[in-house]
């Protein structure tokens, strides 16, 4: 089966779209997320499409200070992959990420590392002269590893920085680091005060070219873990195998791509108490396309979207959605 990357979740840990604001702390090694005592999460207002993802807070100091604090939106984990053909973003031009905070924009930073086997490779790569996006452009990455004297490449090997996707005698070396990133911005909570937060920004989408869900591969182990992870129901199934059935052609016997998008729920969590008011809208993009993801009380709305509802919600678990866009040129 051959896999293309459309731009590329969530991830990692999968190919995700991260997301949800939670406050943090910059510490020696990296970014953490920390537990909001004062800052309670009002209402949360999701929207998820293959080609935008919005997001809108309101948030308030239960204090009589203001508060000021760095905050932190994690984005997915990018792992390169040679078998998928996974590159890494530049994330300052491929997400398009924009805040709102009051109706006014803001700056932000993107906090960025590379980690391999949970350790910090970052200044490493930096002392090597390469950009932790290296792998983006594998015919200039792979000439600057071969010209690297041996000792020196075979130690990123040994530690895993570097793998040799070829053979001794025609070398292929790729990054094995994952790139690790954080939009962050340093927030004021005025004592006793509600404010509004917008984010709105392209979803790392990954995807695969028709056949992950044919019958057939439903049996293998990673296709039961694709039916997991996105709590794929029989029911579905029935009518993707119907459909296919309809479409489907001597020629080309898989006339659909599948699109991944992840969104990493669970520091919602972080802020004072659960998310008051709570509300996911899902757009499949085209009446025909399916789509499927974890979550109760799912209600149809349009033709297109799907919406969720909570009150003092409490995530668990993060988002993946599977969307799956059949071919214009079927019948």
């Amino acid at each position: 089966m051959r896999f293309l990357l459309a731009l590329l979740v969530l991830l990692a840990a999968g190919m995700p779209t991260r997301a949800n604001d939670s406050q943090a702390e910059t510490a020696l090694g990296g970014l953490v997320l920390t537990q909001s005592e004062a800052i309670s999460l009002d209402s949360e207002d999701l929207f998820i499409s293959r080609d935008e993802v919005r997001v809108k807070y309101r948030f308030t100091n239960t204090t009589d200070r203001d508060v000021q604090v760095l905050v932190a939106f994690p984005l997915p984990d990018q792992v390169y992959d040679e078998s998928s053909q996974y590159y890494y973003m530049d994330m300052t031009t491929d997400l398009g990420f924009e805040t709102v905070v009051e109706g006014q924009p803001v700056k932000y930073e993107l906090v960025q590392q590379a980690m391999v086997n949970g350790k910090d490779v970052t200044a490493r790569l930096a002392a090597l002269g390469w950009s932790l996006s290296s792998a983006k452009d594998f015919e200039t990455f792979h000439p600057k590893v071969m010209a690297m004297p041996a000792a020196e490449r075979e130690t990123l090997l040994k530690d895993g920085i570097l793998n040799n996707a070829g053979t001794d005698e025609s070398p292929a070396y790729i990054p094995l680091w994952t790139l690790r990133t954080s939009i962050t911005r340093t927030q004021l909570f005025p004592a006793s005060k509600t404010i509004s937060v917008e984010h709105r920004y392209k979803p790392l989408a990954g995807g695969s070219v028709g056949g992950a869900l044919n019958a057939d591969y439903r049996k293998e182990e990673w296709g039961k873990e694709h039916t997991r992870k996105h709590c794929i129901e029989d029911s579905w199934y029935r009518a993707f195998d119907k459909e296919l059935a309809r479409r489907s052609t001597e020629q080309n016997q898989s006339p659909y791509s599948e699109w991944w998008i992840g969104y990493v729920l669970t520091p919602g969590a972080n802020w004072k108490g659960p998310i008051r008011d709570f509300r996911l809208v899902i757009d499949k993009g085209k009446p025909g396309n399916l789509v499927s993801f974890c979550a109760e009380g799912v209600k149809k709305i349009s033709p297109t979207q799907f919406e969720v509802r909570k009150k003092d919600f409490e995530p668990r678990q993060d988002l993946n959605v599977l969307i799956v866009e059949w071919h214009d040129s079927a019948p």
